[in-house]
């Protein structure tokens, strides 16, 4: 059975969505099984970041109402062999996701896939609530931000609370992904420092992505930063956090700073 991992946050554009496609391509390069889902229905952007937006035909939720096969919706990646898509719709609306439909899609997607990545909607509404609701980990993506950060911290309660995992009274494997990250504007107070983000929000850290335009200039190309520009300081930084994801004891070193904070990735229980 694969493992389901929900990115989520509480504001919109920290990155989910960039971080979704290039994890989903990580994991995908090392012959990972991986199925990234768009859970962003009315919005959808995941296609567009993974180049795959004139090859949508059928999408989560045609397959939820029956009006498709699980296998007639899936994308495969022109690049990755074993890397795969479920878009979201544009027309529908969020109301025609239902707990029963979304607990029938990603049962079905665990038995074919070792990775399940859905790609959350920002805020605490149905979508978010229904995209973590089946999760074994999540990665609660946040910029180094007051605003970003308190919402974080918002989403870290309803993984406690709204996920089945959490009515099982199991804890759910929370890891935190700071994106953005510029060590120039933290060291000024432009920006809160990643000892800072650590403190408030209490979970591991699985990731540092540093601020870069090569995040900007993959989507633009419609390609994960991984597959884009795999030598890129972001790229390398999505490498390593997918590695970590699969239980690989890896280092994290601030940019801009030598010390590493492999104790706080392994050493801190997530809250």
């Amino acid at each position: 059975m694969g493992k389901v991992i929900v990115v989520t946050s509480g504001k919109g554009g920290v990155g989910k969505t960039t971080s979704t496609a290039a994890l989903g391509a990580a994991l995908a390069s090392k012959g990972e099984r991986v199925v990234v889902v768009d859970f962003d229905v009315g919005l959808r952007n995941l296609d567009l970041v993974m180049g795959a937006e004139r090859r949508v035909v059928y999408d989560l939720i045609n397959v939820i109402q029956g009006e498709a096969k699980l296998s007639q919706a899936l994308i495969r990646d022109k690049r990755l062999e074993t890397l795969f898509l479920l878009p979201a719709s544009q027309t529908r609306d969020k109301d025609n996701l239902t707990p029963e439909g979304v607990e029938r899609v990603i049962s079905e997607l665990r038995r074919v896939f070792d990775w399940v990545i859905c790609d959350s909607p920002a805020g605490i509404e149905s979508g978010a609530t229904l995209a973590m609701r089946h999760a074994d980990v999540a990665v609660v993506v946040t910029n180094p931000e007051v605003s970003s950060v308190r919402d974080s911290d918002r989403i870290i309660g309803l993984l406690d609370s709204k996920t089945v995992k959490a009515e099982n009274g199991e804890r759910m494997e929370k890891h935190l992904l700071l994106t953005r990250y510029d060590p120039n504007r933290a060291e000024r107070g432009d920006m809160l420092k990643v000892d800072d983000v650590l403190e408030i929000l209490s979970i591991p850290l699985i990731g540092i992505i540093p601020e870069s335009m090569d995040v900007l200039r993959a989507s633009n190309i419609g390609a994960p930063v991984t597959l884009a520009d795999a030598s890129s300081a972001p790229a390398q930084a999505y490498f390593d956090a997918a590695r970590r994801l699969c239980g690989e004891p890896v280092p994290i070193t601030v940019p801009g700073e030598k010390r590493s904070f492999l104790g706080k990735i392994f050493g801190r229980k997530a809250a």
